[in-house]
C-alpha cells in the first residue's frame, strides 16, 4: 500500500535513507521519485528475496509458497523498473542477502545521490541550495531546494 501510494500521489515523493534500509524498506527507498532518492554516507541497504515460515497442511503450505514466489517476482519487477537493471540481474542479486553501501546503492540505481551535509538555514524559514562540498550547487529537475549532495553523478 505504501509503494502504490508513493507512485499514485501527485506530488513527487522523495526518499532519504538514514542508517539502514532493509528488505521492503529498500524497495520503498528505490521507489522514490527520480532524482529525489537520497542516502547518508554511512547508510547500508539490503535487498533479498522474501521469506516466511508456515505450518499446516501440505496444500496450505504450497499455497503460501506460491504466494511468496508471486511476491518475489513482483518485487524483482519493481526493483528492475526503478534501478534500470534487468529482472534477471535483480533476481540473481537478491537470491541471498545483498548488502550495499550508499555508494554501491547509487551505482546499482537504488538511490540518486549521497547527502554530504545538511542544508544551512537562512533564518527566514527557507534554505539555500546545497553544495557538494566543492562549491558546486546541487541541482534537481523540479527546481526545489534539496539537501547538499556529492560524490559524482548517479549511475542510471
Amino acid at each position: 500500500a505504501i509503494y502504490d501510494t508513493m507512485q499514485y500521489v501527485e506530488p513527487r515523493v522523495g526518499t532519504i535513507c538514514m542508517g539502514i534500509a532493509a528488505s521492503m524498506a529498500a524497495v520503498l527507498l528505490a521507489g522514490g521519485a527520480p532524482n529525489l532518492r537520497y542516502a547518508l554516507p554511512n547508510t547500508r541497504i539490503l535487498i533479498h528475496q522474501p521469506s516466511g515460515g508456515f505450518s499446516g497442511q501440505a496444500a496450505d503450505i504450497q499455497i503460501h509458497a506460491q504466494e511468496i514466489l508471486r511476491i518475489r517476482a513482483r518485487i524483482d519487477e519493481i526493483l528492475a523498473h526503478h534501478t534500470g537493471k534487468s529482472i534477471e540481474v535483480v533476481t540473481r542479486d537478491s537470491d541471498r542477502d545483498f548488502f550495499m553501501s550508499a555508494e554501491e546503492a547509487r551505482t546499482y540505481g537504488l538511490i540518486d545521490e549521497i547527502i554530504q551535509a545538511r542544508p544551512k538555514s537562512t533564518g527566514d524559514g527557507s534554505s539555500p541550495r546545497g553544495t557538494s562540498g566543492n562549491g558546486a550547487s546541487s541541482s534537481h529537475d523540479d527546481g526545489a531546494d534539496g539537501p547538499a549532495v556529492g560524490g559524482g553523478a548517479a549511475a542510471r
